[in-house]
């Protein structure tokens, strides 16, 4: 058996833990610079406001019906996600974060009595442990147990877990789960499947095995053999390490001083170099671009980039901020205003096994992996952007967050505080 847990309404959920007078009421998350919505409670999503929709499009609902809206919080979510998925480790010997708010679990070889129960048990856990409200699907498949959590979300009276494995239960659900919602189905899957009629679960799974296989290929196969209860999908307890990292960010206001285009791609070089070596991986070749507004039309247009490349690979702070630097300089044009920059680690490989050259000055590299690893100590101490290079300026992303909460979690000045009378 496999379960999947969820986050309801994640990033509104985060935001909760800490306003825990906004329960009950509308309340939406919105995207970098605030731009559209990304994260909505059960009341906003009531008032007719839609995933991705544009917060000036909004904002006459918001006005009206008093919707609380919030700038993203990612320091905060990330945080928060860390402590569910310390919370579910509890009930599983093995883990999979499959995004910031979903992770499944490997049930197979636990002998436990009552998984109803169980998944009630996990969902109660991870409210009364982190505040988040969690939905808990259990199945014999990863595919029927993300379709299981979704009726926890569904319907309350399930106490956010769910089990279903019985034959008739699985019909039953199937016949009425929208095709395009089955994970693994993408868009062009589901465009076919609706020129051939097909728009249930259930519809999809009384396929004939050879019509999925030559439609749909190895991944619509795997989906079909899920639907019927055959785990096809690998379950993964350590993530693969990503072969490509990008850190990008659109600006408040467009950038036309290349000192301040250098302080943000530097900074932007530094957010990807703790990520890649988290992962403990070398890169060999990074990409930097800068570009334009393209919403304003009449002004003078430009999509600029600079390849940096490390033929011995490199994981070393200073080294890569430092380049970075430098390819804002090369690429910079004062004739243009920027409104987005970021910076891509387009090749990667692992740093274990990888083979360096041969006559590197090992008293230059020790110097520099000292110097990485207490910048990583700091950053996992008191939190990213304590040290920061000169270069960097405040180390500051200038992004309109003009409705951002404290990182209640992540930065002391933030901590609530409570005073006993």
């Amino acid at each position: 058996m496999f379960a999947l847990a969820d986050c309801n309404n994640f990033f509104v959920s985060c935001e909760r833990v800490f306003r825990p007078d906004l329960e009950g009421k509308p309340v939406i998350v919105l995207s970098n610079n605030d731009g559209c919505a990304v994260a909505r409670s059960n009341e906003a999503k009531a008032l007719g406001i839609k995933m991705g929709e544009p917060y000036f499009k909004i904002r006459p609902i918001v006005e009206q019906h008093g919707v609380k809206v919030f700038s993203s919080n990612y320091a905060l979510y990330g945080d928060m996600s860390r402590r569910v998925h310390a919370v579910l480790r509890d009930f599983a010997p093995a883990v999979e974060q499959y995004s910031i708010d979903e992770s499944f679990l490997d049930l197979r070889g636990m002998m436990i009595a009552d998984l109803d129960a169980y998944a009630k048990e996990i969902s109660a856990s991870c409210r009364h442990l982190t505040g988040i409200p969690v939905s808990v699907g259990i199945a014999p498949t990863k595919t029927l147990a993300k379709i299981a959590s979704k009726l926890c979300k569904k319907f309350p009276r399930l106490r956010g877990g769910c089990y279903m494995h019985r034959p008739q239960d699985i019909e039953k659900v199937l016949c009425t789960y929208p095709v395009e919602d089955v994970w693994g189905i993408g868009r062009r899957s589901a465009k076919k499947l609706s020129a051939m009629g097909i728009t249930t679960a259930w519809q999809f799974a009384q396929l004939k095995e050879y019509e999925v296989c030559k439609s749909f290929a190895l991944p619509g196969w795997r989906t079909w053999k899920e639907l019927h209860g055959e785990p096809s999908v690998d379950f993964e307890d350590q993530m693969e390490p990503r072969q490509s990292l990008c850190v990008s960010r659109s600006f408040a206001h467009e950038l036309t001083d290349v000192r301040d285009l250098c302080a943000q791609v530097a900074t932007f070089a530094e957010s990807a170099v703790r990520k890649l070596r988290k992962q403990g991986s070398l890169v060999l070749e990074m990409a930097v671009f800068a570009m334009t507004n393209r919403f304003h039309e009449n002004d003078p247009q430009a999509f600029s980039s600079e390849l940096v490349v490390f033929p011995d690979g490199t994981d070393d702070h200073a080294t890569l901020v430092a380049a970075a630097s430098e390819a804002v300089r090369a690429l910079f044009d004062k004739r243009f205003s920027y409104k987005k920059a970021g910076v891509i680690f387009t090749r990667m490989a692992q740093r274990d096994g990888f083979q360096r050259a041969l006559f590197r000055d090992a008293e230059a590299d020790d110097r520099q992996e000292r110097l990485s690893r207490a910048l990583d100590s700091l950053a996992s101490e008191y939190g990213p952007g304590t040290v920061l290079f000169g270069v960097q300026g405040d180390g500051r992303v200038w992004m309109a967050q003009e409705n951002r909460s404290p990182q209640y979690t992540t930065r002391w000045s933030d901590i609530p505080t409570a005073s006993v009378k």
